[in-house]
């Protein structure tokens, strides 16, 4: 597994050394590579998300024309960010399946424990702010730029060695930034061809492969042969840091832009305040017992119903990105529900959360969208129809429970709706749900 490797450098651009080259022999560890990848996009997905949906909400949460315009602009960059996660954990399941393994979706429960990755980086929930901005740009920095990860964020530790030749089980390997990760994952399938040649390296069959279709990603492409997994490769890191020393458009310059406007506007007016009070709580224990706890009850089943969402989310998304037996129509309705899941059901519920107290023990705040895994499943559900039926089981059970909420969250109601109405898309809404529809 592949793993960071911490900058000790000062808040600059100055280049530093050359990154060590990560060997990869053997097709194990590039899908060990991958899989790191494709954790660490969904985790930062994850992360952008969170302070996206922590920035308030217009005058109705008290800001003036000029500070909703700006709030509005940051809130549309950081979730463009997450969307281009989104294609990038979609890009990874292609290169996958290419080399005949399964789409990643299991990550750890957020914040990763220090030891999860290696020394300097920590994932973790951060409420939009310069703190959360600052901690994006390391994430998101360019290969060769120092740069440190924000306060209380970096974390010490040694370094992992490269691999050997001689090595044959997967383990971990350091790396510096995501773009030195993806550098060293395409010097891989470059070697791996040079050692097995494409026909033995790209097993996997190319009806595996997800495309734009659905998802409107021009550069979602299938990875069938060496060119197309470089080009997948080369989308993923233009798209992070730029194209070689042009990073003013991609993400990190996106951040940069946003933090130099935060803190412009902070500098002229030091009472402006973007993000609502919100919190990155749960109601179960994660790697640290003595994180927040939410105790109120509404915001707790509020809580839940998000989560029941967001693993609602991960089943639909393994299913299609492993494309293992659908028709291109059944694709579509999985994909339609999908994004139906992430902006019509967890948005909202998110929103909610922010406007909901944690508990007496923390006066004031309210509650983070949690994006919290009740297990570390596979997610992948093998067999059609109980697929399909499974999917829209747990809709129902979310429908059920927004709405018994909205009784008390009003704007829930129309959640339980939309749940509905995903559940029909599948066909499973109801008892004549016909087994010719579900599939085989």
């Amino acid at each position: 597994m592949a793993r960071f490797r911490h900058h000790v450098a000062t808040r600059s651009s100055a280049p530093t050394a050359p990154e060590p080259q990560i060997v990869i022999e053997h097709r194990e560890e590039l899908i060990y590579m991958i899989c790191e990848a494709a954790e660490l996009e969904h985790s930062l997905m994850c992360e952008y998300l969170f302070a996206a949906f922590s920035l308030k909400r217009g005058g109705a949460d008290g800001l003036g024309p000029r500070e909703s315009a700006l709030v509005q602009r940051w809130r549309s960059v950081i979730v463009k960010v997450a969307s281009d996660e989104m294609l990038h954990l979609a890009i990874t399941a292609n290169l996958l399946s290419a080399l005949g393994a399964s789409p990643h979706l299991s990550r750890p429960n957020l914040p990763q424990p220090a030891h999860h990755y290696p020394p300097g980086v920590t994932i973790a929930l951060l409420p939009f702010g310069e703190r959360a901005l600052r901690h994006f740009l390391f994430l998101e920095r360019p290969e060769g730029m120092g740069l440190e990860d924000a306060e209380g964020l970096a974390v010490v530790g040694e370094a992992a060695p490269v691999m050997g030749s001689e090595d044959r089980v997967p383990r971990p390997q350091d790396f510096a930034t995501v773009g030195h990760l993806y550098r060293s994952i395409e010097a891989g399938f470059v070697r791996l061809v040079e050692k097995m040649g494409e026909e033995r390296l790209f097993v996997g069959p190319a009806a595996a492969q997800v495309t734009d279709e659905g998802f409107r990603w021009p550069a979602l492409i299938a990875v069938t042969d060496l060119d197309s997994a470089r080009t997948a490769i080369e989308t993923i890191v233009a798209q992070g840091e730029g194209p070689t020393g042009d990073w003013r458009h991609a993400h990190f310059g996106q951040f940069k832009t946003v933090l130099d406007e935060y803190l412009a506007a902070r500098a002229a007016d030091p009472g402006f305040e973007p993000a609502r009070p919100v919190l990155p709580v749960g109601l179960r224990a994660g790697p640290d017992e003595t994180e927040r706890r939410i105790t109120d009850p509404v915001t707790a089943s509020v809580s839940d119903l998000f989560n029941i969402a967001y693993e609602a989310l991960l089943l639909v998304l393994y299913r299609l990105l492993a494309r293992i037996d659908e028709t291109d129509e059944e694709s579509l309705i999985l994909a339609d529900v999908a994004v139906g899941i992430m902006t019509e059901v967890m948005a909202p519920v998110a929103s909610a959360l922010g406007d909901l107290p944690i508990g007496p023990e923390e006066p004031g705040a309210t509650a983070g969208a949690p994006f919290e895994l009740f297990y570390e499943p596979d997610y992948l559900l093998p067999h059609h129809r109980a697929a399909w039926l499974l999917y829209g089981e747990r809709l129902q059970v979310a429908a059920r429970l927004a709405r018994r909420l909205s009784e008390s969250v009003p704007s829930l109601g129309e959640v339980a709706d939309t749940l509905e109405r995903l559940a029909q898309r599948l066909g499973t809404g109801g008892p004549a749900a016909a087994p010719t529809q579900l599939g085989r």
